[in-house]
């Protein structure tokens, strides 16, 4: 039988005021989907974009619009077909329907994978996005052992696991974030650098032999900055300024390059372990959406803001 949800929706493009929280319908789950009742949905800058109209011919929304990818909950229903998973089993995981800020919400078998028991249920739905997206970018630069790797927004959701993946591989990492974030950085072996006039001079100085790759997290000034070091373009590889690294040759690869269960478990399992910590800045209820939005906007949160049900 068919439920009644709180859900996050907008009716057209705009701001913050856009967002309102409605009661919808959420249908059985179809052939091969289970439904989840969710605990917690991780917010992140690509849906506040999406929903200004900034990337609407790349990512065009449908009206009313639902909000969010990442999502972790408990499985309450299945379709038919299903064979993964139970009523009862805890989950994380995507949706590519803009809907996980909501109570309840039918995922595709394939876009879930089992909750470590680790694992929080805030960070479990704040990791679909940054995790496989981290993971992406730096499989995109290659980098491994001996290389020295600039990330901008070091600190932000996708660029605190970025660092963390490439200090894995065994990569020297600087990583650009304002100077209040400069003590999390050095805590988990990232040379910091403050962004602003001179960035180039300071990392240069702290890369006497040269920068090897470079991943941005945050816009197009740092594509450029990454040629002016010269970095060789192949190694450049933003997950926001399309344009910029279209002019330059630069990569594109995001979460569509690793969007799958795999991925997602093998990050799921590196954080559970506490191989990779995901640090979680603040929670709000569906009913501060607008709050919750206001403060990812702001572009300068460490690690993840989340809604809870």
């Amino acid at each position: 039988m068919a439920r009644k949800a709180r859900a996050v929706r907008f009716d057209q493009y705009g701001g913050i005021d856009e967002l309102y929280v409605a009661d919808v319908v959420v249908p059985d789950p179809p052939s091969g989907e289970v439904q989840v009742a969710v605990r917690a949905a991780g917010l992140n800058p690509g849906e506040a974009a999406i929903r200004h109209g900034y990337l609407d011919e790349r990512f065009p929304a449908t009206f009313p619009s639902g909000e969010g990818s990442d999502l972790a909950g408990v499985v309450v229903e299945i379709g038919d077909g299903v064979t993964s998973f139970a009523v009862g089993d805890e989950v994380l995981g995507w949706t590519d329907r803009r809907q996980s800020q909501a109570e309840y919400v039918n995922v595709p078998e394939d876009h879930l994978v089992r909750k470590p028991a680790g694992l929080s249920w805030e960070v479990a739905g704040s990791l679909y996005v940054v995790g496989v997206t981290a993971y992406a970018a730096v499989r995109a630069v290659d980098a491994g052992p001996g290389d020295t790797v600039v990330v901008s927004a070091a600190a932000g959701g996708v660029g605190s696991v970025t660092v963390q993946l490439l200090r894995a591989r065994g990569a020297k990492v600087i990583g650009i974030a304002s100077e209040a974030n400069h003590p999390w950085l050095t805590s988990i072996g990232v040379t910091p650098v403050a962004y602003g006039d001179g960035l180039a001079d300071r990392i240069r100085h702290l890369a006497p032999s040269g920068v090897d790759a470079f991943i941005d997290t945050f816009g197009a000034e740092y594509v450029t900055l990454a040629v002016e070091l010269g970095v060789a373009p192949d190694r450049i590889d933003t997950i926001i300024a399309f344009d910029a690294a279209q002019r330059v040759g630069a990569k594109t690869e995001g979460s569509s390059a690793a969007s799958t269960p795999e991925v997602l478990a093998e990050v799921a399992d590196l954080v559970a372990s506490g191989a990779i910590v995901l640090p979680i800045a603040a929670t709000f209820p569906f009913e501060r959406v607008r709050d919750a939005y206001t403060e990812v906007e702001k572009r300068h949160t460490r690690g993840k803001i989340v809604l809870v049900p």
